[in-house]
């Protein structure tokens, strides 16, 4: 477990032609490869300057990569010449002078909670993805089983360290704070939801519950659960009408809607929807909720029985049970990277549940018999509770009035000839979705745009975001303009861009960088 500071033994760059290459270069979506001319295993933020002042001396294109789990090509694309691989900066550790603890931007959410738990019994609400690394989930906001309960993970950002190049070209490390009087103030701001790779090189996060005020770590951040109520429940599609499935969607999105009160004891549930395509046979619901919690155990069966009102089919398979939070729990929800698992993943807000258009369109796409990928799904997450308690413009994630996260998944496969099928259905799937706002949760009384941290290529392509609305809006909402502010201060030369980058203020990417990005 990941709990000191990595000390650096010096640069290691690796070039083609290493054995270690092949395996550096390869992240979690298989469909995108990357062709670095170096990859820089940095350990400290001195070599992290000095990598960075060499690229940029250079002329290099530049990429950075904690856990490697982006949906998208950031850290892949051809246009890339040096990866700097933070994994090895992943020291996770209380701070005395800053009264926070400090997590290296390489850690994995495994590592964090697995420190964060045993050392001080505390935890944050990030995702249950475990092999993801904390440098771009924190910045793109990070969200999991817990944010109802707590908020999301930069709702206890205090802090951040950035590598940042100035108009000269010359690297720097800055770091930012939350506190008012700080000069940097924008830069933190700009990482509590604005996306990794924007302005510079994340080294180090601290985490902090704004107004906690204590020396002892153990009352830094929220408590973690000692036991949840679990429950798993399987539906067979064998038997699962059109009518069927559209009113389980309704209900449990009917359920969150009427359930977004963070004072509520039902701000602590929080659950997982995952209707696989109808050649899965099956598709599962997982919900969770802090069992000394209040009312814990009867908001836990009424969630039940108001998803299950009226659906008509019996689940298959079906578990309610108390469990240990970080032994039984949190293991099990783990997604690996597939060794060969090729994604394209879509997503949007909703801050209320499908509208019967919605529907109708989910039960065709899940139900064609034409499709054959048995793992394309849809992921409808519950969201919500405490983080809606946040002004959109406190932090740069603007979304704080949704109730569900939705994430449309083709995802699974392994030969590149299956590609352009897969692919096809699930842009497919989502311009029909949001067919009554050109093609993308354009936001409205139903939708509100979508979660960087779920980067859609897409939404920049006039041609399927039809919308007249830019891509900038559907993640950043009016949080864009000051995104692009604090862009133009730390990043003035776009040294760490990509295809949805912050831009520039009053400049839009040039063909070359659409091209490479």
């Amino acid at each position: 477990m990941a709990d000191t500071t990595v000390e650096s033994t010096g640069p290691v760059v690796i070039r083609p032609g290493d054995r270690r290459y092949e395996n550096l270069v390869q992240g979690y979506n298989h469909r995108f490869v990357g062709q670095p001319g170096q990859v820089h295993l940095v350990a400290g933020t001195e070599e992290v300057v000095a990598a960075v002042d060499e690229a940029v001396a250079a002329g290099r294109r530049i990429a950075v990569r904690s856990g490697g789990h982006c949906f998208e090509d950031f850290t892949a694309s051809p246009g890339i010449e040096v990866l700097l691989d933070v994994s090895r900066l992943n020291g996770i550790s209380y701070d005395p002078g800053r009264r926070a603890i400090e997590v290296g931007s390489g850690a994995l959410l495994r590592d964090v909670y697995g420190t964060l738990f045993k050392r001080w019994g505390v935890t944050i609400p990030g995702g249950t993805c475990l092999e993801v690394g904390a440098g771009g989930h924190f910045a793109a906001g990070g969200y999991g089983h817990l944010s109802r309960r707590d908020g999301l993970v930069v709702d206890h950002l205090y802090a951040v360290e950035v590598v940042v190049v100035d108009g000269s070209g010359k690297a720097r490390a800055v770091v930012a704070t939350s506190d008012p009087d700080d000069p940097h103030r924008d830069l933190w701001w700009a990482h509590t939801g604005g996306g990794g790779g924007n302005f510079g090189v994340v080294t180090r996060y601290w985490l902090r519950t704004p107004g906690a005020d204590s020396a002892d770590p153990a009352e830094l951040l929220p408590k973690a659960p000692a036991r949840m109520w679990k429950r798993t429940v399987m539906w067979p599609w064998a038997g699962m009408t059109e009518q069927s499935l559209t009113t389980l969607l309704r209900n449990y999105g009917t359920w969150y809607e009427n359930n977004d009160d963070a004072d509520s004891p039902a701000a602590g549930l929080w659950s997982n929807l995952i209707v696989t395509h109808r050649n899965s046979g099956m598709f599962g619901m997982t919900v969770v909720i802090d069992h000394d919690g209040p009312d814990a155990e009867k908001v836990f069966a009424e969630h039940f029985e108001s998803v299950m009102a009226g659906v008509g089919v019996e689940p298959a398979a079906h578990t309610a049970e108390v469990v240990p939070w970080f032994s039984s729990w949190l293991p099990s929800y783990s997604f690996p990277s597939d060794p060969k698992g090729r994604y394209k993943d879509k997503a949007g807000y909703l801050r209320r549940g499908f509208t019967d258009h919605q529907l109708d369109v989910i039960w065709r796409y899940l139900s064609d018999p034409e499709h054959t990928n048995p793992m394309s799904c849809i992921v409808v997450a519950g969201f919500g509770g405490r983080v809606n308690t946040v002004a959109p413009d406190a932090t740069a994630t603007v979304q704080r009035d949704s109730v569900l996260k939705v994430l449309y998944c083709a995802g699974l496969w392994q030969s590149e000839d299956q590609d352009e099928a897969n692919i096809a259905w699930v842009r497919e799937f989502y311009r029909d979705v949001y067919a009554g706002s050109g093609g993308v949760p354009a936001s409205g009384e139903r939708n509100d745009g979508t979660y960087i941290g779920y980067p859609d290529n897409d939404l920049a392509d006039p041609a399927r975001n039809t919308s007249g609305v830019p891509w900038s809006t559907l993640y950043y909402g009016d949080n864009y303009p000051r995104l692009q502010q604090v862009k133009q201060a730390y990043d003035p030369r776009n040294v760490f861009r990509h295809a949805l980058s912050i831009e520039l203020p009053n400049r839009q990417p040039d063909v070359m960088e659409a091209q490479d990005a």
